[in-house]
């Protein structure tokens, strides 16, 4: 009698030992987005705003190099990814990393041999070098080019905005600068309520994250801690299903 009792007692107790296997992986997932969360590189402050950097020319941008006097002689020259664009007469020239007045030099000094007091100009007609990405919490992850000068705020107004999830206290502006990776803090909900002092000015290669807020994190990892469940959770809805439709006759 008593080894009936027991065993009984040891099958009531099963079930609670599975739920509590479950509380015990939810906890340690919450443990560790924690200790993530802890040992997240401090994001520096924005760097201060001194007006636009001279454009610098690279691949595949479109050049217009325009040659005077008459006979004037225009032509559209894209930068190949070795950062040299052809030119009728002159050949190669070098045009990556390079400004336009730069190139224009280079050209005017070439083209001489051929044409006596030739003056040479180049515009930049599509700008795709230089661009930034937007990944994280963002209306959709996509790479935007610079065609102007752009501010991180209007960046992600193009990109679609943020999602509900996004955590709007904590933008951060990635940027490879002079060999070292600086990160740079934005706070978008402040510069919504008129405080720019964050609403940096971007530069091509910036990466821009969107991370999600404490709750969507919380919400990303049991997500993936109950994944490997789902066929078996999924079975024992059909299964329950089932049983009801029989029960109601169905």
């Amino acid at each position: 009698m008593r080894f009936e009792t027991d065993e009984r007692f040891a099958q009531q107790r099963r079930p609670a030992s599975g739920l509590a296997s479950m509380r015990g992986l939810a906890l340690a997932g919450l443990v560790l987005i924690v200790a993530a969360a802890g040992c997240a590189i401090t994001p520096e402050a924005p760097p201060a705003s001194t007006g636009y950097e001279t454009y610098r020319v690279g691949a595949p941008d479109t050049l217009l190099i325009t040659v005077l006097p008459d006979p004037t002689i225009e032509r559209q020259a894209v930068v190949r990814p070795d950062g040299m664009i052809s030119i009728d007469l002159v050949g190669d020239v070098p045009a990556g990393g390079r400004t336009v007045e730069e190139i224009a030099a280079d050209v005017e000094k070439r083209i001489g041999r051929f044409k006596r007091g030739a003056s040479v100009t180049v515009a930049v007609v599509l700008a795709r070098s230089s661009s930034v990405t937007l990944l994280g919490e963002v209306g959709g992850n996509r790479s935007m080019a610079l065609l102007k000068e752009t501010r991180i705020a209007e960046a992600i107004g193009q990109a679609g905005g943020l999602n509900r999830f996004a955590n709007t206290d904590r933008i951060r502006v990635i940027r490879h600068m002079g060999g070292q990776t600086h990160v740079y803090h934005v706070d978008l909900g402040a510069i919504q309520n008129g405080d720019l002092s964050t609403n940096m000015l971007l530069a091509g290669g910036d990466i821009i994250y969107a991370p999600p807020t404490i709750w969507a994190r919380v919400g990303h990892a049991l997500n993936a801690l109950l994944y490997p469940l789902q066929p078996f959770l999924g079975f024992g809805t059909s299964l329950a299903g089932s049983a009801a439709s029989k029960g109601l006759g169905i």
